[in-house]
């Protein structure tokens, strides 16, 4: 019997009045469609030469770009799929070696594309490539709406071709030649060879070009003191791998001291292999990730760090120890004698800004003949003069400048004294900025000139002495843009194109007759050095020691330093670092002032917790050199008395989205390029600031089952079952380990791969480049601050950093244990909820456990959670009706929420709302949707796609050829993945090392997750 029932698509077709239902009755589109903005006009397309063949490769593109690009375009580069190549396989990622070389970071690296599009970064480890945050998070910039697409006259203000801007500015160099006034070239620190060859070509056509290289966070006193002291301007390399004892004094060569990338070393010195593991001492005014991870830590003010480095030589070198009875002294002298015990593998290094205390380092190392420090094979990663940027200022507003070009350098917003520099601009006859951003320079110069990513451009740089590094483009630009490069070219008459100048460059004068191919196809070609005699000039020390011991300090001191997030602010439009929680205070999307409890209570200021547990602060007006702004306080544990610290990067305007200008701009008080400024007051005001804090509690409270630590000594000395406790459970009266109870029937898990990742508690530094990595692979969506606020962060994988409320952990453990009493037990409870003053720190990266018997799976009503037979638990996001029943049951907390739809949402304005920041998305992964649980599924698309491509070559999967994207990015080997039924893989050797232990064993669910326990040098002597 046939049915009489009507079904309707919409509620208005149950209006029989309504007129939209009778239109679309007779037209499938209610609009009309705008054939012309998509064809192009009538007269063009009479005279369109486009033939059936070509409109039919248009249809088969497989971006939507190809098809909005106007019939007349040729297809040349662009590779329609209508007709594959043999060499690009859909759903099949190519990767491209290539190098970031930004002026602040520098790496080789792997970029991952997929259908011709870059959306992942990875260490190029055949290179001995790392990566960090920002490194990870490149790629976003790419896709960045705020691009400057076109060059653009700024004195009408309207967009200007690239022959007409040539034209005007060849004729306005001319002018300046014919002038006989200097033209400056403005750089960040430039690492290319065939870069500063072109300026030079540029100089023998137009006569004097002087180019002057500018760090917007400066190193110039470290290179000063090297090119006194060695000859050369360049910065020696640092191998901790190779060091015994570390004594830093205020240098976070974690972070971005001198360039960075020290950490892989560092965490292989750090891992007691053979039960030998290096002593690190750190001497500093800010808690730093450096001094999270340093065995002894001492608080100083910033003036303090000098006279710490003059009582050190005089130990060290001198031999004159002082008997004054201070804790400083006694930290000094400790300190030097470790030196003097691991002679030749010991280092010192400094992170103040005074050649005198650079020269001091250096004497301490050369004196005890450090094998950790490289005076031969020197970096390239900062090589800016400070002087001769104080001199072009001077010489711009003099009148003495007749032209001015900068590039990849955004002087406006960084330097101190920028009202100068723009006042110089105006007297100069020809100001020309290339930026890949509309930023502050380049709205501040005649010609904005617009350059592409890195990711879409030719290069090469020297990040160490020997180490040629090419740079290939990985997409075809996507907007009218040019490089810096062949720009000079043009400028200087040559017909050839950058790229033809960069082969011709190499297979002169870099290759030494090997194959250009092969050296694009590896990213890297290594020259050997000629062996050089090391001769050292002479140089007073002495008298830099009695120079430095004049710096006097006052009240209160600043020290300026930057994050790990957004380093010196030039990708202060990615929304994945602005939401990266800084590793040490857990606070994303804001600078602030950081201050002692000691401090704070004495100004008045507080920090608390409101009703939805997010933290509020309150503000107080900084007075830096007489230069004023309101900021906030986040009360810092391990901050020294009188010390103040602010992060720079932040507090930009120009081109950025509203979401992303935040914070305040620090490089106003970066007076002489100095981190650390005496000429500080504090004065409390009304009115309190929102942070957004990833993490509310701070201390562990005694709970050693989550981070378990010991001393090398223990280590060494005693049974693993004292420091590696096993936990035990009640089983028919008798105690008996927890990991031996099973309340399900277990698999047999030997058959097939069976995923473990393995962390290591020493190795990992907290650094975040796995937060961004992961985020990058699994289309992590960005929620703002306002949901940070609210705990809606929606990192699958996050670090968490601990304090202690005592010296040390074991020290909370005891005071736990001493708590006797209702009474005194809830006391003593309160207590260990406030940190030291000076706590000692632990970094634990939590993601989801993928528990063999996950308490998430046993809930969930409708089986979207599940064990998949290779170890991990496997979300089917189609099936999930997001009760959340999951989220309350996982006793790690790791599961996130999809509160909102943040794709496609004007509310939620970062990448995946425009169509450009979506080209960066994975398509191996899915995009999830309001009402959907997430978390991490240990990379399964990445883990499938080895055992396919195995499969596919008729061969076993290699040994560690499995990877996430953690811990691809962690080339410290803090994070190791792979198949613990494959018994040659690391992993499978480290889940049964002695240090392997799971988090909250004594729960019984069983992790794939294996940590290893911390442990600490505490030798003094």
């Amino acid at each position: 019997m046939a049915s009489n029932k009507k079904y309707w698509k919409s509620v208005e077709e149950l209006n029989t009045k309504s007129s939209i239902v009778d239109t679309l009755k007779q037209n499938e589109f209610v609009e009309e469609i705008p054939t012309d903005e998509f064809l192009g006009n009538k007269e063009n397309l009479e005279t369109s030469s486009t033939t059936r063949r070509d409109f039919l490769k248009y249809v088969g593109f497989t971006t939507a770009a190809a098809s909005l690009a106007a019939c007349e375009g040729p297809v040349v580069k662009s590779i329609p799929y209508v007709i594959k190549p043999d060499d690009i396989i859909p759903g099949v990622a190519e990767y491209y070696a290539t190098t970031m070389a930004d002026g602040f970071d520098f790496a080789n690296i792997l970029v991952k594309v997929r259908e011709g599009r870059p959306i992942k970064i990875d260490p190029n480890k055949e290179a001995n490539g790392s990566t960090n945050a920002r490194v990870q998070a490149s790629v976003l910039s790419l896709y960045d709406s705020h691009r400057l697409k076109k060059s653009r006259f700024n004195e009408n203000g309207a967009a200007i071709s690239w022959a007409n801007a040539d034209s005007q500015i060849i004729s306005k160099l001319n002018e300046v030649k014919e002038a006989g006034l200097p033209i400056a070239v403005l750089t960040g620190t430039c690492a290319s060879p065939s870069t500063k060859k072109l300026i030079n070509n540029l100089g023998e056509t137009f006569g004097n070009v002087n180019h002057v290289v500018y760090d917007a966070v400066s190193e110039s006193t470290a290179l000063d003191a090297f090119e006194a002291m060695y000859g050369t301007r360049a910065l020696p390399d640092y191998n901790f791998e190779k060091a015994e004892v570390i004594v830093s004094i205020g240098a976070d060569f974690l972070g971005d001291w001198q360039g960075g990338g020290f950490d892989a070393g560092y965490s292989k010195s750090r891992i007691p292999t053979n039960g030998k593991m290096s002593r690190h001492i750190q001497i500093e005014s800010n808690m730093t990730l450096t001094g999270a991870n340093a065995d002894k830590r001492f608080m100083v003010k910033p003036s303090e760090q000098n006279l710490a480095l003059i009582k050190l030589y005089q130990a060290v070198v001198k031999g004159i120890a002082t008997r004054e009875a201070t804790p400083l002294n006694e930290t000094i002298q400790k300190a030097a004698q470790q030196i003097k015990v691991a002679g030749t593998k010991a280092v010192v290094v400094t992170g103040i800004q005074d050649k005198n205390a650079q020269l001091l380092a250096l004497a301490i190392n050369q004196a005890i003949n450090s094998e950790v420090i490289d005076v031969v094979a020197t970096k390239n990663v900062r090589i800016g003069n400070d002087a001769a940027v104080a001199q072009l200022i001077t010489d711009m507003n003099a009148g003495k400048i007749g032209a001015v070009i900068i590039n990849n350098s955004n002087p406006v917003y960084t330097l101190p004294n920028s009202n100068e520099f723009v006042e110089g601009l105006k007297k100069v006859k020809l100001s020309v900025a290339f930026s890949m951003q509309d930023n502050e320079t380049a709205n501040a110069v005649q010609y904005a000139l617009a350059t592409p990513h890195y990711l879409e451009s030719w290069g090469d740089a020297v990040i160490k002495k020997g180490q040629y590094s090419l740079m290939q483009p990985t997409i075809k630009p996507l907007f009218d843009t040019r490089q810096f490069q062949d720009a000079l070219l043009v400028w200087t008459g040559s017909t050839t194109t950058y790229y033809d100048f960069l082969k011709e460059t190499w297979n002169t004068e870099v290759l030494e007759g090997k194959s250009w191919n092969q050296a694009l196809h590896d990213g890297v070609f290594t020259a050997e050095l000629p062996t050089e005699e090391i001769t050292l000039s002479e140089v007073d020390i002495d008298a830099a020691g009695s120079e430095l011991a004049k710096i006097t300090g006052s009240e209160f001191e600043l020290s300026l330093y930057t994050k790990t997030g957004l380093g010196d602010g030039q990708m202060a439009n990615n929304p994945w670092l602005q939401e990266l929680p800084d590793p040490i205070t857990r606070t994303s999307w804001d600078n602030y002032l950081t201050m002692s409890k000691a401090d704070a209570e004495v100004i008045g200021a507080i920090n608390h917790n409101v009703a939805n547990g997010a933290l509020n602060g309150s503000l107080v007006e900084v007075s830096v050199n007489g230069i004023s702004e309101v900021l906030p306080v986040l009360i810092q544990p391990g901050q020294a008395k009188g010390s103040l610290g602010l992060a720079l990067g932040y507090g930009r305007k120009q081109g950025l989205k509203a979401e992303m200008q935040t914070g305040k701009n620090a490089y106003q008080f970066y007076k002489g390029f100095n981190n650390y400024q005496s000429d500080v007051t504090l004065k409390l005001v009304a009115g309190e600031h929102e942070f957004a804090c990833v993490q509310l509690h701070n201390t562990l409270m005694g709970r050693g089952d989550i981070i378990k630590e010991t001393t090398i000594d223990d280590y060494n000395n005693v049974d693993s079952k004292e420091w590696n406790v096993v936990p035990v459970v009640s089983l028919d009266h008798n105690e008996v380990e927890a990991n031996s109870v099973d309340l399900w029937e277990a698999f047999d898990r030997s058959v097939g791969h069976h995923f473990n990742l393995s962390i290591d508690l020493n190795a990992c530094t907290g650094c975040g480049a796995c937060v961004v990595a992961c985020h990058a692979e699994n289309n992590v969506p960005v929620v703002g601050k306002e949901e940070i606020r609210k705990s809606r962060d929606m990192h699958w994988l996050r670090i968490d950093r601990y304090y202690s409320h005592e010296e040390d952990f074991a020290g909370d453990n005891e005071k736990k244990e001493a708590g006797t009493g209702v009474l005194g037990y809830k006391d003593t409870m309160a207590e260990l909820e406030d940190p030291s003053e000076n706590p000692s720190v632990a970094f634990q990266p939590v993601m989801c456990q993928h528990c063999n018997h996950a308490p998430c799976e046993t809930v969930c009503p409708v089986a979207a959670t599940s064990h998949g037979r290779q170890g991990q638990n496997q979300m089917a996001y189609n099936r999930c009706v997001g009760t959340r029943y999951c989220a309350n049951n996982c006793p790690y907390k790791v599961r996130r929420f999809n509160w909102f739809n943040y794709p496609n949402n004007s509310e939620f304005d970062y990448n995946m709302n425009d169509d450009l920041g979506k080209m960066v998305l994975n398509p191996d992964v899915t995009v999830r949707s309001r009402g959907v649980m997430e978390k991490c599924s240990m990379c399964i698309q990445m883990t499938q796609a080895t055992i396919l491509k195995a499969k596919k070559e008729g061969r076993p999967v290699n040994t560690n050829e499995f990877e996430t994207a953690c811990s691809n990015a962690c080339t410290n080997g803090a994070m190791v993945f792979g198949d613990v039924n494959k018994h040659e893989d690391t992993v499978a050797s480290l889940a049964k090392d002695k240090r392997a232990y799971h988090l909250l064993e004594h729960i019984g669910t069983k992790p794939n997750v294996v940590y290893h326990v911390k442990v600490r040098n505490t030798q003094e002597a």
